[in-house]
């Protein structure tokens, strides 16, 4: 019997309630299909900024007072943005749901951006993106984006860049919470020790402030590939190798996640064998496959050391080339394996269940047990890994390189290894 309960309600915000009476806890949170996609890029960085500037002060509650309320029965408050979700979460007891429900209405609905709070946090972002620009393995995968994606909103950085956040207005803000932040880009989601019927009574009560929806045309993806060098003085290179996956709702996206698993997602994969095992080329290397509503990305990330880049380049095209030819069924049962126990592991988390779950709602339309994944996994087999290897591996690939490049050959020469 499934503990899964999701009511839209009238105004077209949709509420899901996962219910788990063995825990003490609720893990509670408003989702909003908005991201990065969704600004003009002309203000790159508004999504995460807003995200920023809704814990700045309502009409009764200061900075302070949002932190202090949730912290002082022992909860914890967070947000984040991605490319096409920004998410405002809750994780307290549950005879504290009322006081999570209050203060997330507050922000969602009645933030004041504050005049001198924006200055104030416009600086920290811009120390945020200063700290990127700072990490190498987290600075590559802006350049990956923006190069499969590029003069694309849902290929710029997240975080916007120095120029464009030096001149963000509050009006820019304010303006982008009242187009966007609508009940039907909305899910309000709890997991935990919950009962969904109080719960929608409270959520009618709180949530009766939103502004009313418009209308915006969603701009479809379009993966471009492409190569992006930049050059520093580190110790290491590191290279992003990335092909066009396939989308949440694809057919084969079981199968997308099943290949990245079995390629370079633990120790006993492909890549961590054969290139750092056997070789000892890198001391990272690990692939991914990143759905989103409408597309996805298969990459392999390696750093590693700048006087090995002409033997690792050779050995991961080699693999990405061998791959959809030379599954074996042990390798296949060891990646799903892995794969299940991910997904039943992070059951045990609430914050995990109820993220889960909007992201469901809001990327795919719907949300599936976990029965039915274990299912969907458990059904592919090899047939469905070469043909998924198929589509992604001949896709323009795009490369993103930075560090210490001299030895890097050129992309030419990477794309004719891949073609060969």
């Amino acid at each position: 019997m499934t503990s899964l309960k999701i009511t839209k309600l009238s105004n077209g915000l949709r509420v899901v309630t996962d219910s788990v009476a063995s825990v003490e806890s609720v893990a509670v949170g408003v989702w909003i299909g908005v991201g990065t996609r969704n600004e003009d890029l002309i203000h790159n960085g508004t999504a995460h900024m807003v995200e920023h500037m809704l814990f700045k002060g309502t009409k009764t509650r200061n900075a302070l007072d949002i932190a202090q309320v949730i912290e002082n029965v022992g909860g914890h408050i967070n947000a984040y943005t991605s490319r096409e979700l920004t998410s405002y979460h809750i994780h307290l007891l549950k005879d504290d749901l009322p006081l999570a429900l209050d203060v997330l209405s507050d922000i969602v609905q009645h933030s004041t951006m504050p005049e001198d709070e924006v200055e104030r946090e416009r600086n920290v972002i811009l120390q945020e993106i200063g700290m990127c620009h700072d990490t190498p393995d987290d600075i590559i995968f802006d350049n990956y984006f923006e190069t499969a994606y590029p003069k694309q909103s849902f290929g710029a950085p997240i975080l916007g860049t120095n120029q464009i956040i030096e001149n963000m207005s509050r009006e820019t803000l304010m303006d982008f919470t009242k187009q966007l932040y609508t009940p039907s880009r909305m899910v309000i989601c709890a997991s935990g020790n919950i009962d969904h019927d109080s719960f929608i009574q409270q959520i009618e009560d709180k949530f009766n402030a939103l502004p009313d929806d418009q209308e915006q045309a969603k701009t479809p993806t379009s993966y471009q590939g492409g190569e992006h060098r930049e050059s520093r003085d580190l110790e290491q290179s590191h290279v992003i190798l990335g092909f066009n996956g396939v989308s949440r709702v694809s057919d084969d996206y079981y199968a997308a996640q099943t290949l990245a698993t079995l390629m370079g997602g633990g120790m006993s994969s492909r890549l961590f064998q054969e290139v750092r095992e056997k070789r000892g080329l890198v001391y990272s290397i690990y692939s991914f496959h990143s759905a989103h509503s409408d597309g996805g990305q298969f990459g392999i990330y390696a750093g590693t050391g700048p006087d090995k880049l002409p033997e690792l380049i050779p050995v991961v095209c080699d693999e990405v080339k061998k791959i959809g030819s030379t599954i074996t069924q042990g390798e296949l049962s060891r990646a799903k394996a892995q794969l299940r126990s991910s997904i039943l592991i992070a059951r045990e988390s609430m914050m995990s269940r109820a993220d889960q779950n909007a992201k469901a709602i809001l990327l795919r339309g719907s949300i599936r047990s976990p029965e039915d994944i274990i299912e969907r996994i458990d059904a592919v087999n090899i047939k469905a890994l070469e043909k998924v290897a198929g589509t992604i591996f001949t896709s323009a690939p795009t490369l993103a390189a930075l560090g210490p490049l001299g030895a890097l050959e050129s992309f030419d020469k990477i794309k004719e290894r891949l073609a060969a």
